[in-house]
């Protein structure tokens, strides 16, 4: 392996360079081009960016290239490709420690590559299609206890910052919302008569979610504050000038009040999220119902939370049962 190759390795996220050490890979250009009309979302867009560096950088030691051929690689060479080699490049980026969801995202990129090469007529077969990352454990999601939830909803309004975040502490656990999702509301999408907010989600799809009274009380709250500070504006959160509040400076609200209000692990939007979905399908069993709420497309994705409700149940069944245990 070059040296170029191995340094590009070694990190797991190359850093913004990376992305232009891939410009030996044909097309690549005109393929982020036609990436950038299919409504994917910008993060979206620069993982494929890094996961195709990676590529780049794997790509010479899979080809029968002659030294000054490694930064010429066209698409004769690229129609040559096999399962085999693309099997090598993921045996590579796992020996380097990457992990199999961050394989199976680095497939998913190089296949969406091939597949836009194959519906432009440059290559006739897909490498990478048929390959598997290797199998990833599966890893609960982090959630909130109740009493844990009822702790941060109680912080000291006091201040008008104060009572900003509480209604989008509120808002992320009556609703289950994604950050990109609340960071991008407009009060033009809650319906306040009706308890109901209109979110865009993934792929721009919408679903329309219930907002609950106690959320519906802290957004009346910050609405009346927000006027009298920055009269006119249409994002629901914003900061001292009126600007939306950007995604880190959301996450660096809810760190600041989980350290504030002592809780025991560190919070973030998705763990709210977490715990909506985990309390509602404690409390009611209804996968799909839990589902739409969530605005996932596949069901498998929230049966996660199945998993979650069962380790419940075994704790409860451990502590509870005479036989379940041995004593000591």
């Amino acid at each position: 392996m070059s040296k170029a190759i191995e340094n590009g390795l070694k990190a797991n996220e190359p850093d913004h360079s990376d992305a232009d050490r891939s410009s030996c890979v044909p097309l690549l250009r005109e393929y982020f081009q036609g990436l950038g009309n299919r409504q994917l979302s910008p993060h979206t867009i620069q993982a494929y960016r890094r996961d195709l560096a990676k590529f780049a950088h794997l790509l010479p030691q899979q080809l029968p290239l002659q030294a000054e051929q490694q930064h010429d690689i066209g698409i004769a060479h690229l129609a040559q490709l096999k399962r085999t080699h693309v099997r090598a490049m993921a045996a590579a980026l796992h020996r380097r420690g990457l992990g199999g969801r961050s394989i199976a995202r680095w497939l998913t990129a190089v296949r969406s590559y091939f597949q836009w090469l194959q519906r432009h007529g440059h290559v006739q077969d897909n490498p990478a299609a048929g390959v598997r990352a290797p199998k990833a454990p599966r890893k609960l999601p982090a959630t909130l206890g109740v009493d844990d939830v009822h702790r941060l909803m109680d912080l000291p309004a006091d201040e008008p910052l104060a009572v900003r975040d509480r209604a989008m502490l509120e808002l992320f656990y009556s609703s289950g919302l994604r950050l990109a999702e609340l960071a991008a509301l407009h009060w033009s999408e809650l319906d306040f008569q009706n308890g109901l907010v209109t979110v865009t989600g993934k792929g721009n799809r919408q679903r329309i979610l219930p907002v609950g009274r106690m959320a519906l009380q802290a957004l009346r709250d910050w609405q009346s504050l927000q006027h009298r500070l920055c009269g006119g504006c249409t994002a629901i959160f914003t900061g001292r000038k009126g600007l939306p509040l950007t995604h880190r400076a959301i996450q660096y609200r809810l760190r600041y009040w989980s350290r504030r209000l002592g809780l025991n692990a560190p919070l973030h939007p998705h763990k709210l999220r977490h715990s909506f979905a985990s309390h509602l399908l404690e409390s009611s069993g209804a996968l799909r119902s839990v589902q739409e709420l969530l605005g996932h497309a596949n069901i498998s994705t929230t049966q996660i939370y199945t998993h979650l409700d069962y380790q419940h149940l075994a704790k409860v069944y451990d502590a509870a049962h005479p036989r379940a245990k041995l004593k000591s």
